[in-house]
């Protein structure tokens, strides 16, 4: 009776012991962890799928203005009256269309002379934008190129003769009130300037001019010491220049910018 019984116990310990081995083997399993390599890339693929890229849009659009030195100049200036507009339309990422178109009435009084110039001019050209902007940003650091002409005329008001021997002290004004009309002028310009949008749609900007006249219809007995649109021309055929502006860009389309590579 004990064999039988030790018999069936050693059968009963066969069929258990494949199923402890094969629950001792799930567990370690489950129990092996994933190598540094296999969490990182999990990690990236989760952080890919958590990501929404950020799609930027360049505005392209009509800029306008006026040039607030300009304007000002006649709270200070006397003798000087005038006006300019000023615009821009973005061509391309980084070239502007560029215009200025305006009108002066200026009187110089000067130690032998008064005169008064009137005229009107224009101005045409293109800027490069060199600044990189960041998301959303729309500010201009740029360097361009003008072709100026004007038309304009000039008004002897008086003016002194030059004596070399002012023993008797020096000679009184002689009124002259001479008119010389139909004078033309042209010029070039190169233009560096900033502008920094300060609210929405709303710019503020500077610039320097460096000018070099092209031609120069001179009256007879006369000079164009002052060409609206160029300045002073005391130095020759150079001049320079500033304006003071306040634009306001109208959005026409959108432009996605495709990221580099």
């Amino acid at each position: 009776m004990s064999f039988v019984l030790a018999q069936a116990q050693d059968e009963q310990a066969k069929q258990t012991a494949p199923a402890k081995n094969s629950s001792n083997s799930i567990k370690r399993d489950e129990m092996i962890p994933e190598t540094p390599k296999q969490a990182t890339k999990k990690l990236v693929e989760e952080k890919k799928n958590d990501s929404i890229p950020v799609v930027k849009t360049d505005r392209y659009g009509l800029r306008v203005g006026a040039d607030l030195y300009k304007l000002t100049r006649s709270f200070y200036d006397k003798g000087y009256k005038g006006i300019e507009f000023v615009g821009d339309y973005r061509l391309t990422k980084k070239y502007y269309l560029a215009a200025e178109i305006g009108n002066e009435n200026k009187t110089t009084d000067d130690s032998r002379l008064n005169f008064t110039t009137k005229g009107s001019y224009i101005k045409v050209g293109f800027d490069y934008n060199g600044y990189q902007n960041w998301l959303n940003m729309e500010n201009i650091i740029s360097i361009g190129l003008r072709y100026g002409a004007s038309t304009f005329s000039q008004e002897l008001n008086s003016y002194k003769t030059y004596n070399p021997n002012p023993y008797f002290g020096e000679v009184p004004s002689l009124t002259s009130g001479e008119k010389f009309s139909g004078l033309t002028a042209s010029w070039i310009e190169v233009v560096a300037g900033v502008k920094v949008k300060v609210i929405n749609n709303i710019f503020v900007g500077f610039s320097l001019r460096l000018n070099r006249l092209i031609s120069n219809h001179k009256p007879a007995n006369f000079d164009n010491l002052y060409i609206p649109g160029f300045n002073r021309t005391y130095n020759g055929d150079f001049g320079v220049g500033l304006n003071y502006t306040i634009t306001y860009f109208i959005p026409i389309y959108k432009k996605k910018v495709t990221p580099k590579k």
